[in-house]
């Protein structure tokens, strides 16, 4: 068993391993659930519905956090391994359903494979914050969504490429499998259980919850959370129906962003606990604010790839990163699975909450105020970043 306590860098490569899963679904839900249902003639307002509804688990963290604290003395691990084992299983299972004709059971299966995959995402949470120190969140979270949006880019070019080949059925089912070997190395990490008692969780969660800059650290990172929501179905949609992209086109080039986010996510981290959060953010999101503006000339698959890439580099470094080690700065240790999900479940509201009506706005709205709007909400976001209060210490161990 490998020990974290003398291993220390193993940590970024286990929970980086743990969240590759998370970018697999991630990708499945929005690239290849795009491909699919373009495939069988859904329109657009039912994809972005079905991949909404199917994502909602990810606004319910709230609900697997207290659980994981309360049963603290089987540790987080188990979790992890449970919630990864039931995303596999519902994948193979729906891999067999056709939207077309079934389209509750295949939204309920997928429904079920994404909570079993935030299951093992509120326990990784939870893990990672017991585990590290407050001046190595930033590249902790770095390394988290490296993997996670690495899992994206993979799964988006494969699973493309997969379903071109082999069809949809196929993909699905090699989503199921890679989900079950991100867990493996978990297996042979050893844990050191923490637990608390139950009665003493709620008034810790509303002490917490009563301080004003955990607020204000919350409204924030949702509004921040909402730019990338109303991208997240948008883009492969406008790739395949506006550029008229193929299958595979569409996968490859959807790819830039994720690949683009890993980079960002890596710079980003490390320069957060180096210079603090707050610097970094304000140069990332007016940076973002501009680049999400340009995406209205976006009428090539060139441009789009030059700007999607500008635009995925900036999101990992403030997004994810930055605003994951922000989040993390104000949990509470004791409680890391509670107060964690809790914050994150908000902040997953807005962008999952916005996502589910994007289509619709597209319609509404057509392309070009569409993203200027997704610019807007970045201006928003940095009005109330002035009154967010660091906590990050150097000095600190």
């Amino acid at each position: 068993m490998f020990d974290l306590t003398e291993r220390p860098t193993l940590k970024y490569f286990l929970f980086g391993s743990l969240y590759f899963a998370e970018g697999l679904i991630f990708a499945l839900t929005t690239v290849v659930l795009v491909l699919f249902f373009t495939d069988k003639n859904i329109s657009i307002e039912t994809t972005t519905l079905i991949g909404g509804l199917s994502s909602v688990p990810w606004m319910m963290k709230f609900v697997y956090g207290p659980t994981i604290d309360i049963f603290g003395k089987y540790g987080r691990k188990i979790f992890c391994i449970i919630g990864g084992i039931i995303g596999t299983i519902s994948l193979f299972i729906v891999a067999f359903v056709d939207p077309k004709t079934a389209i509750i059971p295949f939204t309920s299966l997928l429904f079920i494979g994404h909570s079993g995959v935030v299951l093992l995402d509120v326990s990784t949470d939870a893990w990672a914050i017991q585990t590290t120190k407050i001046n190595e969140r930033g590249k902790v979270n770095a390394a988290m969504y490296i993997g996670l949006f690495g899992g994206t880019a993979v799964g988006g070019i494969l699973l493309a490429c997969i379903a071109t080949f082999y069809g949809f059925e196929m993909v699905f089912i090699t989503t199921g499998i890679l989900i079950f070997l991100s867990i493996i190395l978990a297996l042979f990490v050893k844990e050191n259980k923490i637990e608390i008692k139950r009665k003493l969780i709620k008034p810790l969660l509303i002490k917490e919850f009563k301080k004003k800059n955990t607020l204000i650290v919350l409204l924030f990172c949702t509004l921040v959370a909402m730019n990338f929501g109303m991208l997240m179905f948008v883009i492969p949609e406008y790739m395949r129906n506006v550029l008229l992209l193929d299958k595979i086109q569409t996968g490859l080039l959807n790819a830039v962003y994720p690949i683009s986010i890993v980079i960002g996510a890596g710079i980003g981290g490390y320069i957060a606990d180096k210079w603090g959060r707050k610097k970094i953010l304000y140069i990332t999101l007016i940076a973002l604010m501009i680049s999400s503006a340009f995406l209205i000339t976006a009428d090539t698959w060139e441009k789009l790839a030059i700007i999607y890439a500008i635009v995925g580099f900036l999101t990992g470094a403030s997004l994810y990163s930055t605003t994951g080690a922000l989040l993390m700065d104000v949990t509470n240790p004791k409680i890391g699975g509670t107060q964690y999900s809790f914050l994150t479940s908000i902040s997953n509201f807005g962008e999952i909450g916005i996502a589910m009506i994007s289509g619709s706005l597209v319609v509404f709205l057509g392309y070009n105020r569409f993203f200027l709007y997704t610019a807007l909400i970045i201006g928003v976001s940095l009005l109330i970043l002035y009154f967010v209060r660091e906590t990050l210490n150097k000095n600190t161990n």
